[in-house]
């Protein structure tokens, strides 16, 4: 058998430990080939991105962030950007391209480990005849069919250790610090680290907020002696009857990219009571550094299980966790929608119980 491994999407924390995980039991195990496809979908359209990988080859990498074969999330076949030499843009679809040089490389079948994005494309790749086994992978932890992705503890853990650190700060200078969180349409990092991090008011995509509401809040706490607050917001987070805050919009087959909403909450604060506040956006840190120990077993978990599903030919699943087990479902099951949290859940009942404000 003949494997090829390709990360795609944005980078995260326990890629690489995936990327050795697969090797080492392709190799050792099954004496399966494993080709690296670089740069995501990109090592598909051009295939001299590509390099075959052995056991020495991941040696020590399962600590190190990012992803050795690096990744893209502006790689989509199905709408591939080309510009001309006027830097006139047209959007071209070159899966077919991705299914020829599949065959070209002779590879049996390609491990995938990427989030939504990337595992929406492989599915629409499997229709196509492409063989693809998915391992999942991203921060947000917004996959279906899986309790949690590679990254999601090592993004949360971040998070938590930042707040931590904020409280200080802001507890010395009476001030209200709103912090903006990753997360895009899905409020797991700002919720888990928002608990986990002592937060008085936690904003998530969704449970719709209101800034009055949020205020009355801060003003609550001071007039019982507690002269700051830590306000930590999703990236995704939606003032009731406003629209979500973009940086950009999505243009040239790449997605639009959220963010000002953390600037906005504190501004308002400041405006509306009159306390003094900051702004913190934790942006790329959250995505960056060695993994976990919990992600680092996540990847090493699924990236063996992803190995056996291909000696086992289970050809179209993906790698998954469920209640602690490793299990594989259908890749068109992961991507169907995304993974919200409920509003209604155990975890918001705990929060809301402990004095955790929502906005709401």
């Amino acid at each position: 058998m003949r494997i090829g491994i390709s990360t795609g999407g944005g980078d995260c924390p326990g890629l690489n430990a995936v990327i050795r995980a697969v090797t080492l039991s392709a190799c050792n195990k099954y004496h399966f080939d494993v080709v690296g496809i670089e740069d995501g979908f990109e090592g598909l359209l051009d295939i001299s991105k590509t390099r075959s990988l052995n056991v020495r080859d991941v040696e020590g990498i399962i600590g190190l962030g990012g992803t050795i074969l690096g990744t893209t999330n502006r790689g989509n076949p199905f709408k591939y950007p080309v510009f001309d030499k006027d830097g006139k843009v047209t959007i071209e679809n070159f899966s077919q391209r991705v299914v020829d040089n599949f065959k070209k490389l002779e590879l049996d079948v390609l491990i995938l480990v990427g989030g939504d994005g990337t595992l929406t494309i492989g599915n629409e790749l499997r229709k196509m005849g492409l063989a693809v086994i998915g391992v999942p992978k991203t921060i947000d932890n917004d996959l279906l069919a899986t309790d949690y992705t590679v990254g999601f503890n090592t993004a949360v853990t971040i998070a938590t250790e930042a707040m931590d650190r904020l409280h200080t700060t802001a507890k010395s200078h009476h001030r209200a610090i709103v912090i903006e969180l990753m997360g895009r349409y899905a409020g797991w990092i700002t919720l888990e680290a928002g608990i986990a991090g002592a937060a008085d008011v936690i904003l998530i995509p969704e449970i719709p907020f209101e800034i009055d509401k949020v205020c009355n809040h801060v003003f609550y706490r001071a007039k019982e002696g507690k002269h700051y607050s830590l306000i930590v917001i999703a990236e995704g987070g939606i003032p009731l009857g406003r629209k979500v805050r973009l940086i950009e919009g999505a243009k040239d087959g790449t997605v639009e990219r959220l963010g000002g909403i953390g600037y906005w909450v504190a501004s308002e604060i400041q405006r509306i009571s009159g306390i003094e506040s900051r702004n913190v956006v934790l942006g790329h840190l959250q995505r960056g550094g060695p993994p976990t120990h919990f992600d680092r077993m996540l990847a090493t978990r699924l990236g063996e299980f992803a190995t056996e599903l291909v000696s086992e030919n289970q050809i179209g699943m993906m790698a998954a966790i469920q209640n602690g087990k490793i299990v594989a479902v259908p890749l068109e099951d992961a991507v169907e929608k995304l993974r919200l949290v409920d509003p209604n859940s155990e975890v918001i009942r705990v929060a809301r119980s402990l004095g955790i404000s929502f906005g709401n």
